[in-house]
This record gives C-alpha cells, structure tokens and sequence, in this order.
C-alpha cells in the first residue's frame, strides 16, 4: 500500500508539471524574463524566496525532472556565486539521495528494465571501487544527474555514503554552473556576450569534465602505486609477455617505432594459433576436405575413379600428420625469433614473472635469471583447453587440441572410435575430418544444439552437414565418468535420464579454453581476474601501465581479435600519456571451418532478439547461384540483418563454400558505414561466389522497391505502348 501511495505521488507531480508546462520557466529564457520579478520578491522577503526555491530544487531532482542544470545556473543568477553555491549544492544532494532512496525502494524493477545495460556498468563499477566510483561519476558527467540517482540506488551502497560522497564529488561542478549563472544574468546587450566574466564561465564549463578526469586518473593512479618504488630510469620501454598473436603484433609495433622492447616467451614462438591451434587444424581439415571430394567423385562424373565406390580413399595417415607438420615449420619462420630479432624486438627464451609495476623477473631456460625494469608491460599470456574434473578421464587418457597433433603423428591409422567431447567450433571441426578420414566419431554435447552462439537453423545446417559425413552427434547427452575394462573404454553419458554407454579407443576434450591466469605475478600485484584479466576499455588493467590482450585478455578467442587488440595495447602503453585509444569492438568477424563453412560478422537473430534490437532479414540461398551449381556446391545460404526500413547492415551470418572469404565485403562495408545499395552497385566477377553479396543485397533492393512509383511506371510505360 505504501508503494502504490508513493507511486501515487510521484505519478502526480510529474503529470502536473508537465501538464501545466511548468518546464517552460526551467529554461535561461524562463530565467531571463523572471529576473525583475523575482529581485522584488527577494526584496521583501528574502528567507522566504531562498526557502521557496531551495524546496522547489530538492522537489525537481528529488522527481528526476527536467532541469536540473537550468536550476543550478538559476542560483547564481538569483543568490550570487557563495549564497548561490551553498543552496543549489544542498538541495541537489539531498534531492539526488531522495531519489536515490525512491529508486531503491520502489523503482528497482523499473529501472533493471528500462536501463539494465546502464545498471550493469554502476554494478561493477561500485564493486570495484565503491564510493570512489560513486564520486568520479559525481565529477564527471558520464551519466546524466537523474539517471546516476535511479541506478546507484539499486545498489548496496549505504544511505550515507552516498549523501557524503555525492556532496563533496558534485560541489565543483556546482560552483562551475553557479559561477556561470552571475555572468549570465548581466547580459543586457550583445556586447556583454563578450565580456571576459561570461566567457570565462563557460570555457569552465567545457574544461571541466576534462580537468576533472584528469584529476580523478591522479588519484587512482597515487592509491594503486602507493605502495611500490617506481625505478628513476628504465631497461625498457615496453615488455610483452607471450609469443602468440598478440605478443608478436605488439612487440612488432613497439620495435617499428623504435621503441626498447623485450618479448618473452617460454616454450614456442608463434602461440597457440601457429602450433595447436589455426595453422594445424586448417591443413588437417584440407586434408580431410581432399578425401571427402574423392569419396565423392562421381558427383564430378568421375565414378569409380581409381577402383574405389564411395569409399574412403586409401591413404598414410601418417603421412596426412606429417604434412600438418610441415605446415607449421613453413609458417614457423613468419613468428620465429630470428625474424623479430631482425625486426628490432629483444626476444627472450624463459619464464616471466611481473615483480612489481615496472619490473619482470625473467627465469631463463637455462636456469640462470635476469630481471629487467620497464615503463610498460603487456600480457599476451593466451590460453589453453579447458579440460572438466570428469571421473575416470585421467586414468583412460585424452588428448586436446593441443597435444593431439603430436600424439596423433605416431598411429598409422586414424582412431577408429573417436568420442569428441565439446560441440564448439573446434569440436565440430575436429568431429567432421575424423570422419571423412574414416574414424567412427561420436560427438557428445551436454546442451540441445552445437554451436550454440550460433542461430538455430545454423546450428541445425551444422549438424546435418557432419552426420553426413558420419559424424553421430548427441545433443543433450551429459557426460557422467569414464570407464576402463581392461583394455577397452568407455565414456557414460546420461540423455533423457538414461545412462548410456559408449566405447572409443581415444577421447578428444575439445570443451573450450581458458585464460593463462597463473604463473606470472597476477596475484601478488592484485590484478583482478574474473576467466580473464579484467582490463578497461584502454586494455588497461588495475595498473594503468599494465596492459592485457588476446585470449588472456578476452571477450573473443580468435587470432584476428588478439592482433587487433595488440595495437590498442601497444599504442596505449607506449603513447597513452598524450593519447590513449579505446579499442573498437563493433566490426568482429568470425568463422567455423566445416564444411560447408559457417562465417559471421555483427549480430545474428538469436543476439538480435536477447539485446531487443529490432531488424529486418534479407536471405539469399546459394541453390540459386551459378558458381555453386557447377562447382555441386550449391547449399547454404547468406543472411543480412537490417535497420528496419534502412539498408543499413547489423550483422551477416553465411553458410556455404568459402564463407570465411565472401564475408570480408561485408565487414569492409559494415566497418566503414556502407550499405546494401554500395554492394549492389560494385561489379562482381562472374561466375564467382562473391556474387552471392551482390545478390542477396538485389534481395533487399527488390523487397524495399518504391511500389508506388512502380505503378506509376507500369502506367507510364503502357501509355507508351499505345501511343501513336
């Protein structure tokens, strides 16, 4: 009952003041024209005009109404810079924790709706630095003033911390606005714009914010550094720990603007990427994709070709792994230690451990140390697979996408039972070319579909494409223990409650990776982590001359998104004294290597509808396209989302031959604004399959034609035909 009479209240006020339009005097013009009026009130009776307008700015910020800003001008305009300070500092701060306790006790579920995006950052923000957090909000206007009262009130922040903090962090502000207030009310004519006071005041206005920023940095910065020495000079400039994607593009920058830079890396140059992960994988799946066409020559009028009947070609499989091999020592040499040395980068063999902010303690491989001080460091550690606390999984043995390379080159046949435990992207792929190398792969996924980020009837394409090839893929199958019998092994697994059992002869945990977290110094600094090192929007972590990127740092685990976060770090930790870059998420693309591919920039349905973005789709099937008719691969399809009305791309989901290739036109396009039209007015080669951007944006032009217009057409054209 309480909160429906408070809701009541709040619900009369607001309707009041804007049904008789009382935000009309909350504007400088309102301002300007009560003056004379107000300095008579004032005159007769002054503690009854200071009281009035104290009430009516504690009412204003109290409701969250509009005009808020004009009030505090107001006040320096009618009281002068010191009268004028002390009210408008007051009513707004108990205006604001009034609020702050409306929101708190009544508007919780109002405002998770309305602003959970908001919410979730003051969330985090006072968790992690609490009333700090609150205060530098109070001094910079991240968040408008009423909307900083709502969320912080769904915090669990006390009542008086937040009155305390909310009264000093506002006052500079205050007196800024109260300030330019005296100089406004003296404009008589234009000369008075002019004037040295008024111009004064605003240049404040404008610098402020940044000042302030400034200030706040200061502050952090003194409290996260008090309690170590900073070196009086430095060994280097930067130090980057790990030799993967992201290490390498960071120490290759740093070394290209001739900056001192150390790279360390503990055991291959090259990462994960290069050695367990990309490289490797995409030579198997070539070699898998090779069989796979033999196998199904005779969709090329090539039956019986060599002898064999839509059978798996005989081949080494030894010699399949050892090509894999050779893959990697081709590539090798691009990440080697020979090239970044030439290229200017100290590179080191061994073992970093970050000592302090500015010093890493290097354990050599030979046993010997070294330790090495540093303006700024990077963390480029990556990750490795996730491996779960399965029963019995250690005693039947496994291998992962990183040891099965090695493990794998010493069998002459493939696994002929292969459990595939994960039905992520690697999963997937590692499931379908065991399959077309001749294993039996059972696919085990403990959720209702694989690739689950992905939309349904993608996730659906997938599955049919790998059981095709062979694969048995078990959804809403959990994986319970492992088994032995002498030498046979078994997986259990539980679907609709029924345990079931399942033998293979080798267990692939492909379950996802994680973070490289421990081992370095994280802990012993303080750097928070949370699956990843936790960083800002600069990649700066805790300390702001401590930077993270790649799979260490997340949110995405692709070699493409660690390069590119390697030039914000490096950049930043090199240059962000004088400029700092915030790295820029909205243009990621990404792709799944079974066949056919699965390719994906921007949002898909499924993240479209959780975010409540609306769109529009566009679809072209590639049965249509004629490249993909000769080539028998005419499956799949591309799929654009839309701003309703607008060729404006959101994102693009493809599948099909040579997806991951045809997708970078629309990731050029989205990265640089361009829609639709452009890539319907770009000549594209016949016959190709990057014709098929050209016609689903066709697609899109006919559904959104100009029927009117085309009826006037259709009218003209048939007067033309009967014309004499």
């Amino acid at each position: 009952m309480k909160k429906i009479i408070l809701l009541g209240i709040v619900i009369i006020v607001v309707s009041v003041f804007f049904t008789l339009d009382l935000q009309h005097y909350l504007t400088l013009n309102g301002l300007k024209s009560g003056m004379d009026q107000f300095e008579i009130w004032r005159a007769t009776s002054p503690a009854t005009v200071g009281a009035s307008f104290f009430l009516m700015y504690v009412i204003v910020a109290a409701f969250s109404l509009p005009g808020a800003a004009i009030m505090t001008i107001a006040a320096g305009a009618l009281f002068g810079l010191f009268w004028g300070s002390v009210i408008a500092s007051f009513a707004s701060t108990i205006g604001a924790t009034l609020a702050f306790l409306t929101a708190r006790y009544l508007l919780r579920d109002l405002v998770q709706a309305h602003f959970g995006d908001k919410l979730k950052a003051i969330n985090e923000g006072m968790a992690k630095d609490g009333a700090f957090y609150l205060f530098s909000l109070r001094l910079i206007p991240l968040f408008p003033f009423f909307l900083v009262n709502l969320l912080v009130g769904l915090t669990p922040i006390s009542t008086r911390r937040y009155y305390w903090v909310s009264q000093i962090g506002m006052l500079a502000g205050t007196v800024v606005y109260v300030n330019a207030g005296t100089q406004l009310v003296k404009i008589t004519g234009l000369a008075d714009i002019a004037s040295l006071g008024l111009l004064f005041s605003f240049a404040l206005l404008g610098i402020f914010p940044l000042l302030v920023k400034r200030f706040t940095h200061f502050l952090q910065q003194r409290r996260v550094y008090a309690k170590w020495t900073k070196p009086k000079h430095f060994d280097r400039n930067l130090i980057v720990i790990g030799g993967g994607a992201a290490g390498l593009v960071s120490a290759y920058i740093a070394a290209a603007v001739k900056a001192k830079v150390t790279l360390i890396e503990a055991h291959k140059m090259g990462g994960d990427c290069l050695n367990y992960g990309c490289i490797p994988s995409k030579a198997l799946i070539k070699s898998a994709h090779v069989a796979h066409t033999l196998k199904n020559a005779e969709q090329y009028g090539l039956e019986n070709l060599y002898g064999f009947e839509n059978q798996i070609p005989s081949f080494s499989f030894r010699k399949v792994m050892a090509r894999i091999h050779t893959v990697i020592r081709t590539v090798a040499p691009h990440d080697s230690i020979e090239r970044y040395t030439q290229l200017g980068v100290d590179v080191v063999e061994g073992y970093a451990t970050i000592v302090d902010p500015w010093t890493v303690e290097i354990k050599h491989n030979d046993g010997t140390t070294q330790r090495l001080t540093t303006r700024s460091i990077i963390i480029a550690a990556g990750a490795r697979p996730f491996v779960p606390n399965l029963p019995g999984l250690e005693a039947v043995g496994y291998v992962t996408s990183d040891t099965l390379w090695d493990e794998f080159a010493k069998l002459d046949a493939p696994p002929a039972r292969l459990v595939v435990l994960g039905g992520g992207p690697i999963g997937c792929e590692l499931a379908q070319s065991f399959a077309r190398l001749g294993s039996q792969v059972f696919q085990i996924e403990m959720a209702s579909r694989i690739l689950s980020r992905e939309d349904v009837e993608v996730s659906e394409f997938a599955q049919r494409a790998l059981e095709q090839d062979g694969v048995a893929v078990l959804i809403n199958h959990k994986a319970l223990r492992c088994e032995q019998e002498g030498e046979r092994k078994f997986i259990i697994v539980e679907h609709e409650g029924v345990e079931q059992q399942i033998e293979f002869d080798t267990l692939i945990c492909a379950v996802g990776r994680v973070a490289r977290l421990s081992g370095y110094g994280l802990e012993q600094l303080g750097i928070e982590t949370n699956r990843t090192v936790i960083t800002n929007e600069y990649l700066e972590t805790l300390y702001p001359n401590i930077f993270a990127a790649g799979d260490v740092a997340g949110p995405y685990q692709f070699t493409h998104t660690a390069s590119h976060q390697a030039w914000y770090a490096a950049v930043n930790a090199l240059f962000g004294e004088w400029k700092k870059f915030k790295v820029d998420y909205r243009v990621i693309p990404w792709a799944t290597f079974v066949d056919p591919e699965i390719a994906r920039v921007g949002l898909n349905e499924q993240e479209a509808k959780e975010k409540g973005i609306a769109y529009e789709i566009t679809r072209y099937g590639l049965h249509d396209l004629d490249r993909a008719i000769a080539d028998s691969a005419a499956q799949g399809f591309v799929k654009v989302l839309t701003v309703p009305g607008k060729d404006r791309i959101l994102g693009v989901t493809m599948v099909g031959g040579h997806a991951s290739d045809l997708l970078a036109e629309f990731v050029l396009a989205m990265k640089h604004g361009l829609g639709l039209n452009k890539i319907l007015a770009t000549i594209h080669t016949y016959p190709t399959m990057s014709e098929t951007n050209k016609y689903v944006a066709g697609e899109w032009k006919r559904q959104h034609a100009p029927q009117r217009v085309l009826t006037w057409l259709a009218r003209y054209h048939s007067w033309k035909c009967n014309k004499k």
